[in-house]
């Protein structure tokens, strides 16, 4: 029949009717973005694996070292430990908290930690006085001094936060990539596009051309022109994947975490040891800076007499599987860094089947034939001549722009892990003006700062996506106030800037 009434479609002889068109546009529409949720899947599928394999690595090493400690140190400290179990166990709980993304200070968490042991076995050691806490108050005031626990609470400080920091970025960094990604991928179709991927897929078959592939030029001018906000991800997205695997190499490297978490058991109890050897030292030199305590009239125990033997404990190391955990990882992320300046091509290639480009007996949109426009450029600005697409390069999807924010927090966050800096990270599902900025810094910019005076600092928060899944909901560009978009232009502005001072 004569095809005036189609509205998409060439408007030659054709089989379709209006009915039949409309019902094409809705097919395309749902299967293209259904192309784009699969696609993004697989994607989400190897960050998401990747993150349970380095959580289950890690959260292990701190469950076999808490288990050693928990097994060994009765027998080794008796009453020492007995009595001061709790002590130990909030430790380990603080440690998981740190790591699951609470907002708590590691250095205050360790400080705190050697200060309630102090405090415990200086007065289990000297049962035979009657000590005060304002007296404990004292001898702590004197502990750095007396390094009553030798330089072990110094040494893991360090190495605990720069490994602790390194492996909470890490884990978080595959999660808010995925986030990322599974966010982008539910971003629909515009009008000009659903017409367009109608025009690619379906028009052939109401020109009796069913078995007639789209040219792979003409595919993928359509489909660049449809995916031109997400190519502007491919720039901060490839930084996000260089930026873990700095961090994996840190992580399997100088911030080793197998010798460090593997092993914090191990230091605390040779703190211990160097606290009963030299309890005699450090009494003398606390009693002279506090003064002689009251003798207690309970009397002495005996439970100093025994256990100073040589600290026994040992940790198997796992550094093998860490090695293979960071090779797997650093092969998938390189994998991953074009996939979204390269996402065009698979589509067309494994979904569409188009033609090859040479193939002068392809559907080129009007009928069956050579495609002679050129093919579009990457990204939004690219697409200003797009003969496929009317795409509007002043209106970019705010969306993904809010994606691509987020990924420059998550860089920043990584640049500073490699580092050895920390910056707070906030767990929470509230909205964020869809920016990412709220009341954040540039991470570079907070990480020095706050790394000057820990003890003392104020938290500096960015909201980050859970670990369920559920992260910051994106607003649409109508519901993004004018003020907000102008923050969020101006915040990505100086993000960059900081980005690139790091690199």
């Amino acid at each position: 029949i004569l095809g005036e009434h189609l509205r998409i479609c060439p408007q030659g002889y054709t089989c379709c009717t209006s009915e039949m068109e409309e019902n094409f546009a809705n097919k395309s529409r749902s299967e293209f973005e259904a192309m784009m949720k699969e696609a993004g899947r697989s994607v989400q599928a190897t960050l998401t694996a990747q993150h349970r394999s380095f959580d289950s690595y890690f959260q292990d090493l701190l469950n076999k070292s808490e288990k050693a400690l928990y097994d060994a140190f009765p027998s080794m400290y008796g009453e020492l430990y007995t009595q001061n179990a709790k002590v130990f166990k909030d430790l380990y709980s603080e440690l998981r908290r740190y790591y699951r993304s609470s907002n708590i200070n590691l250095e205050e968490a360790l400080n705190e930690f050697w200060t309630r042991l102090l405090e415990r076995l200086f007065k289990l050691l000297n049962p035979q006085y009657h000590i005060t806490d304002e007296y404990l108050d004292c001898m702590v005031k004197h502990a750095e001094q007396h390094k009553p626990f030798g330089e072990v609470p110094r040494e893991l400080k360090v190495k605990a936060t720069r490994a602790f920091i390194a492996a909470r970025s890490y884990a978080q960094g595959f999660l808010v990539g995925s986030d990322v990604v599974r966010k982008v991928s539910q971003v629909s179709l515009s009008h000009e596009c659903t017409r367009a991927i109608m025009k690619l897929m379906y028009c052939p078959h109401c020109r009796g051309m069913a078995s007639v592939k789209p040219c792979n030029n003409y595919c993928l001018n359509v489909v660049k022109g449809c995916l031109a906000n997400q190519a502007d991800l491919s720039t901060e997205w490839k930084y996000l994947m260089d930026s873990l695997i700095g961090v994996a190499d840190r992580i399997d490297g100088p911030y080793n975490v197998d010798t460090v978490i593997g092993t914090i058991h191990v230091r605390i109890a040779e703190a211990i040891s160097n606290l009963q050897e030299n309890k005699d030292s450090i009494t003398s030199k606390v009693f002279q800076g506090c003064g002689n305590p009251k003798i207690s009239t309970k009397g002495s125990s005996s439970e100093d007499k025994k256990r100073r033997g040589k600290v026994t404990l040992e940790a198997k190391s796992s550094a093998q599987a860490l090695e293979l955990l960071v090779l797997d990882a650093k092969g998938n992320l390189t994998a991953l860094k074009t996939y979204w300046i390269t996402l065009p091509s698979s589509l067309c290639s494994k979904r569409v089947m188009a033609s090859s480009a040479s193939d002068d007996k392809c559907w080129n949109g009007m009928t069956k034939g050579s495609y002679l426009p050129e093919v579009m450029g990457d990204g939004l600005a690219n697409q200003i001549n797009n003969p496929e697409v009317e795409v509007d390069i002043t209106k970019p999807d705010m969306t993904i722009r809010q994606q691509i924010m987020q990924l420059k927090i998550m860089t920043n966050r990584l640049g500073n892990a490699n580092i050895g800096n920390d910056v707070d990270f906030q767990d929470t599902s509230d909205d964020m003006s869809g920016s990412g900025s709220g009341d954040s810094c540039p991470d570079d910019v907070c990480g020095k700062r706050l790394s000057k005076s820990p003890s003392t600092r104020q938290p500096e928060t960015h909201a980050i996506p859970k670990q369920s899944g559920h992260g910051v909901n994106g607003a649409s560009s109508t519901s993004l106030p004018s003020a907000s978009l102008l923050l969020l232009l101006l915040l990505s502005v100086a993000v960059s800037a900081a980005q690139h001072l790091w690199r």
